[in-house]
C-alpha cells in the first residue's frame, strides 16, 4: 500500500492525586480548556474533555508518531504546573497513573457524550465504580491492591 491512513483514538481517564476534589466549579473549564491546549500543542485533537472535581476524561485524536506515554506526561505536567503557578493550589497533583481505551471511529460520538455528561453520571456512581467497570469492559486484567 503507497500510503499510510490512521484513525487513532484514546478515552483516556486520570484522576488527581488521592482523589482530593480541586476541580471546582468554575476552574473546571478553565482546567479542560487548558487541557485542550496542550493536546493540540503536541499535535493531538482534543476531540472531548470533561470530568468532575476529582478526575478528568480525555477522547483524544493523536498521530502515528505520538507516544501515548509521553503525550499523558506532558498533559499532567504542564497541567500541574499551570495548576501551582497560575491558578496557585500549591497542593494540586495527579494520581501517577492513567486508563487509555482505544475508541473506534464508530463509537466516537458515544464516547464523547459518555464524557460531556460527566456530573450526571457521578450523581450516580463513584469514579472506582466507573473506573473498574471501564477495566472489565475492556478486559484489562488488573489488581484491585495496586488501583488506588
Amino acid at each position: 500500500m503507497p500510503s499510510t491512513h490512521l484513525s487513532l483514538h484514546y478515552h483516556v481517564v486520570f484522576s488527581t492525586k488521592n482523589r482530593e476534589p480541586y476541580i471546582a466549579d468554575p476552574l473546571v473549564e478553565l482546567l479542560h480548556s487548558y487541557l485542550g491546549g496542550l493536546v493540540r500543542d503536541l499535535g493531538g485533537v482534543p476531540e472531548c474533555i470533561g470530568g468532575v472535581a476529582d478526575h478528568v476524561h480525555m477522547l483524544l485524536g493523536l498521530k502515528a508518531t505520538h507516544r501515548l506515554c509521553d503525550v499523558l506526561r506532558e498533559i499532567k505536567s504542564s497541567s500541574s504546573k499551570w495548576m501551582h503557578e497560575v491558578q496557585e493550589i500549591k497542593e494540586f497533583g495527579w494520581q501517577d497513573g492513567y486508563g487509555a481505551f482505544t475508541v473506534s471511529d464508530n463509537r466516537r460520538e458515544i464516547v464523547a457524550t459518555y464524557i460531556r455528561n460527566q456530573k450526571v453520571h457521578h450523581e450516580r456512581k463513584t469514579f472506582q465504580e466507573e473506573y473498574v467497570n471501564f477495566l472489565r469492559e475492556a478486559g484489562v486484567e488488573y489488581d484491585e491492591r495496586y488501583l488506588w
